[in-house]
């Protein structure tokens, strides 16, 4: 087995199993205790956790699906469905909240014509909202992949989106 085109609703996922073997077998050793890790690497190459992936990482280390899937769902670091190429994410801990978090939310919801937890048509952006970045003193933040923007206004979002079109 070393390709599988799969459909998903509209978006069409090439797996490559070969690919998947060389994670599995040469980045984690093929041990099931590097079953988190394993799965960070799937979702850092497909921006998801694809349901044939998730299979083929049970049979290859002999573990239960629904034990993956457990896995898979507990953790919010992972999704099980498609997402954008762009994860933004808004701050709407405490600090961020009490300094317009919930604004900046609403205004990206309407720049990008989705709500929280959605992804835009193009599969460009999407948003989700978290407790806490970690970086209170900059509130309000959004975390667009791995950069960090705080002390934004909801005048800025538009210039900032336009960055990771």
């Amino acid at each position: 087995m070393s390709e599988v085109t799969t459909q998903n609703k509209n978006n069409i996922v090439e797996i490559d199993y070969m690919e998947l073997d060389q994670i599995i077998e040469d980045e984690f050793d093929g041990n099931r205790e590097n079953l988190i890790m394993i799965l960070q690497a799937i979702q850092r190459r497909y921006n998801y956790l694809p349901k044939p992936t998730l299979l083929y990482v049970s049979e290859k280390l002999d573990i239960p699906y629904s034990k993956i899937y457990e896995v898979g769902t507990f953790y919010s670091t992972f999704s099980l469905k498609p997402r954008g190429r762009n994860i933004v994410s808004v701050c709407l801990g405490t600090a961020c909240h009490v300094r317009g978090g919930g604004r900046i939310q609403e205004q990206i919801e309407d720049s990008l014509d989705i709500k929280n937890g959605e992804t835009t048509n193009d599969k460009r952006y999407t948003l989700e909202s978290v407790r806490c970045i970690g970086c209170c003193s900059l509130g309000p933040v959004i975390k667009i992949n791995e950069d960090m923007h705080g002390r934004i206004k909801s005048d800025e979002i538009n210039a900032v989106l336009k960055k990771y079109e």
